[in-house]
C-alpha cells in the first residue's frame, strides 16, 4: 500500500435521505425533508441550486424530473458525504439498490421467485428457486458504476454480492435434481458446490469483467452468508476464485458478524483476495478484545491487507477518535505491519441515521489521523 497509513474506506450501504425517498415516489418534499436537504448541502455541497432537478425538488415538482434523476442526485449526495468525511475509497452508498439478493438474481436465467421468506427479526426477502442452468442476461451494476466513476473524486470501490451468498439464499432444485440416488449430505454438498461455481463463472465473472472494462479497479465481494455454514468455507473460497479468475483488479472479501476462526484455514484458498474486510468493533468490549482474532493471520502465515472495522454499525453511540485510534493501535501491534491496515465501519451504516453515520465516519477519519501521527513520530 502506498500513501498515508490507515486510509479509510466505505464498506456498505448508507441510509437514503428522506428527500430522496419522497422524490423517487414523485411526492413533494415536506418541510423536514427540505430542511434535511439544505442542511446537508450546507455541509457537503452536493447540489447546485441551478440544477433543474434540485429546483424541481425544492419547488415540490419531483414528479416532473422522474425517479432516475432523483436517484442520480442521491448517488452524488452519498459520494460527497463519504468524500467529505475523509474516505479514500468510496461508492454511492448503494443509492440505487434496495437489497443485495433479488436484483442480481433477476439478471440471470434459471431462477423462479416463489415468495417472501423471513431472514431475521422483521426482515424479509423474496426467495428464488434455481430451476435450470444459470445464465446471465447481461452484466449488471455497470451503468451504476459508470455514474459513480464520472462523479467521484475518491477512488470508486464497487460492492457486489458474492456467488456463495446468492446460492445459499436460493433453493437449489436444479443442480440437486441432477444428483442420482439418495439426496443425502454428500449429494447436497456436491450440488451446492456446482451451484456456487456456476453462479460464479456464468454470472459474477462476466459482470466483474464488464465492470473492469469500464474502469472499475477496486471490487468488494460481499459474502454475508459465509459465517452461517462454516463447514462450507471451502465453497466460499472456490466461488470467489471462479468469479475472479484471470481478472485484473483489487479484490476484497467482506464477511460481517461471523466466527472468523471457524472459516479458517479453508477461506485462505481465496487466492485473488487482496483484503479481508471484517467486523471487529462490534465484538470489542471491556471484557473482550475484539481485535485478538487478528492473531489468526500470523498463525496461518497470511499477510494480506485487513479492512479493519473500527466503529460499530449496530449502536448509535458514537465512538471517540481516541477509541478508534486505540483500536488501530492494538490491531497494528498484533499484525506488526501498519501498512496492511485500511480502516472502515464494521459494515454498512444503513441502520444508523445520517447524522449518526456522519459522526461515526468522522471519528474513523480523525482516529486514523491520530494513530498515523503516533506511528510517524515513532518511526
Amino acid at each position: 500500500m502506498t500513501g498515508p497509513l490507515f486510509p479509510a474506506q466505505e464498506i456498505g450501504s448508507l441510509a437514503k435521505p428522506r428527500w430522496q425517498l419522497l422524490g423517487q415516489r414523485g411526492e413533494p418534499l415536506d418541510a423536514p425533508s427540505v430542511r434535511e436537504f439544505q442542511s446537508w448541502n450546507d455541509r457537503i455541497h452536493f447540489a447546485d441550486a441551478a440544477n433543474p432537478v434540485v429546483r424541481a425538488l425544492l419547488e415540490g415538482r419531483s414528479k416532473d424530473v422522474g425517479a432516475e434523476a432523483v436517484r442520480d442526485l442521491g448517488a452524488v449526495f452519498a459520494l460527497r458525504y463519504f468524500e467529505a468525511a475523509g474516505l479514500t475509497r468510496v461508492y454511492d452508498g448503494e443509492a440505487r439498490r434496495i437489497e443485495m439478493y433479488e436484483y442480481p438474481i433477476r439478471q440471470m436465467q434459471g431462477f423462479q421467485f416463489l415468495g417472501h421468506v423471513r431472514s431475521f427479526d422483521n426482515k424479509y426477502y423474496r426467495k428464488a428457486a434455481n430451476t435450470g442452468e444459470v445464465r446471465l442476461e447481461r452484466p449488471y451494476h455497470v451503468e451504476e458504476f459508470d455514474f459513480v466513476r464520472d462523479h467521484a473524486t475518491g477512488v470508486p470501490k464497487l460492492p457486489i454480492t458474492g456467488p456463495y451468498t446468492l446460492a445459499d439464499w436460493s433453493y437449489n432444485e436444479y443442480y440437486l435434481g441432477r444428483e442420482s440416488g439418495w439426496k443425502g449430505p454428500a449429494a447436497r454438498r456436491r450440488a451446492q458446490r456446482e451451484f456456487v461455481v456456476e453462479i460464479a463463472r456464468k454470472a459474477i465473472r462476466p459482470t466483474l469483467a464488464a465492470l473492469i472494462e469500464h474502469g472499475c479497479r477496486v471490487i468488494q465481494i460481499d459474502e454475508p452468508a459465509a459465517g452461517t455454514h462454516p463447514d462450507e468455507a471451502d465453497l466460499v473460497a472456490e466461488g470467489f476464485n471462479a468469479a475472479t479468475e484471470g481478472l485484473d483488479a483489487t479484490f476484497s472479501m467482506h464477511i460481517c458478524f461471523s466466527d472468523y476462526r471457524s472459516l479458517f484455514p479453508a477461506l485462505l484458498e481465496a487466492k485473488r483476495c487482496d483484503q479481508w474486510a471484517w467486523e471487529f468493533a462490534n465484538r470489542d468490549t471491556e471484557e473482550r478484545d475484539g481485535y485478538d482474532i487478528l492473531r489468526m493471520f500470523a498463525e496461518y502465515g497470511d499477510t494480506r491487507q485487513v479492512g479493519l472495522g473500527v466503529v460499530d454499525v449496530h449502536r448509535s453511540e458514537v465512538e471517540t477518535p481516541e477509541k478508534v485510534a486505540d483500536r488501530i493501535r492494538r490491531a497494528t501491534k498484533i499484525l506488526g505491519d501498519p501498512s496492511r491496515i485500511w480502516v472502515n465501519p464494521d459494515c454498512g451504516l444503513r441502520t444508523r441515521t445520517l447524522d449518526v453515520a456522519w459522526q461515526k465516519l468522522r471519528s474513523v477519519g480523525e482516529g486514523a489521523r491520530l494513530a498515523r501521527a503516533e506511528f510517524e513520530r515513532a518511526g
